[in-house]
């Protein structure tokens, strides 16, 4: 004989969805009345360099387990904060929990001075620069590298022409390589027809709203879903909470440094310079297999900016015989925030830095 439908059962779903229904009253009201911007990158840091626009900050942490300290570079073209988002959500939280000594270089707001920047000064100034004031203050002789997105590109390219830097371990995340198959961004931005002069701004850089909708265009419906999604978990709180700090970090763009774009462009989207193997940096062709250092590349299937083949041949490009790979079922952002982030991702990392500290002790 079936069983008997359960009249409270269905009475509990009831009330859960009324009780929903509410919530998302609520919060909805609050979504369009609140105009004050979230609270994002509240980790207690100091600043603790400077060149130019471009600040080193050094978190403060109450756990320092001794092992090499930790710096993280960041893209060229979006806010760092996305590291250290909320508390609670934060990579850089999770970090210093875990008994990491973390430094960020973040490189400010560019202006008419950046203008003519080049890669190299990044890679063979700004990085070894940062590099060695973190010996200064940490008193350690290597420091451990990580990059995201962009700012892993940068952290190649300085690893690739420094064979000799202090590195005691190399990580990147989502970062490309194969710049080919960097999806409508080959379409957008590689075409013969796009003259970078005729959209530098003023100051000679890109403006932060063509970066805009340049990554608004590989994901023409994600405005849709993204509202989609909100409607069917405007009831929860966390989630609101978190999209409110998403939204705000996915629109707060700056400005890219013209020369540096049109190296982008010429060098590692038209030439394709990382793959073909025809890197030049600071007048020197470099390889990415003079990276010798113990290496962690960390991909997202589903990353809709730096898509899966753009990133796929780096673990073969690198020369380290201690390198490894993460592939993660998750999207761009969802390498550092989110639930595949401290589920996944940032215990793989933990992992990776700190049996290698153990094997250096």
């Amino acid at each position: 004989m079936p069983a008997l439908p359960n009249p409270s059962g269905a009475l509990d779903r009831v009330r859960r969805e009324i009780d929903r229904n509410v919530r998302r009253a609520r919060n909805g009201i609050k979504l369009a009345a609140d105009t004050t911007p979230p609270a994002l990158g509240q980790s207690p840091k100091d600043v603790v360099w400077r060149s130019g626009r471009s600040e080193l900050w050094h978190y403060r942490g109450t756990k320092n387990s001794g092992g090499p300290p930790l710096l993280l570079v960041f893209s060229l073209v979006s806010r760092s904060y996305i590291c250290d988002l909320t508390p609670g959500n934060s990579f850089v939280e999770r970090l210093l929990d875990a008994g990491f000594d973390v430094y960020l270089l973040d490189w400010g707001v560019p202006d008419e001075r950046d203008a003519n920047n080049r890669l190299e000064d990044y890679a063979d100034d700004y990085i070894p620069a940062a590099i060695r004031r973190v010996q200064q203050l940490s008193g350690a002789r290597r420091v451990d590298l990580l990059g995201y997105c962009f700012g892993g590109v940068l952290t190649l390219l300085h690893a690739a022409h420094h064979p000799h830097s202090p590195l005691h371990s190399l990580t990147v995340m989502a970062t490309p390589v194969d710049f080919q198959q960097m999806g409508p961004l080959v379409e957008v931005a590689g075409s013969d027809a796009v003259d970078l002069d005729t959209i530098l701004d003023d100051n000679g850089n890109v403006p932060a709203g063509i970066i805009r909708q340049l990554f608004r265009s590989l994901t023409p419906t994600y405005e849709i879903t993204q509202y989609v999604n909100l409607w069917e978990r405007l009831w929860s709180d966390e989630y609101v909470a978190a999209y409110r700090a998403i939204t705000a970090w996915s629109a707060d763009h700056i400005p890219f440094p013209g020369a540096a774009a049109r190296q982008t462009l010429e060098m590692l989207l038209k030439e394709n310079a990382m793959v073909t193997d025809r890197l030049m940096v600071g007048g020197d062709r470099v390889s990415l297999s003079n990276i010798t250092v113990p290496f962690l590349t960390v991909r997202a299937n589903r990353d809709h900016i730096v898509p899966r083949p753009a990133s796929a041949p780096l673990i073969d490009l690198v020369g380290s015989a201690d390198k490894n790979e993460l592939c993660l079922d998750a999207g761009h952002m969802g390498l550092i925030v989110g639930k595949t982030a401290h589920k996944t991702t940032i215990p793989t990392i933990i992992d990776f830095l700190q049996k290698r500290s153990e094997v250096s002790a």
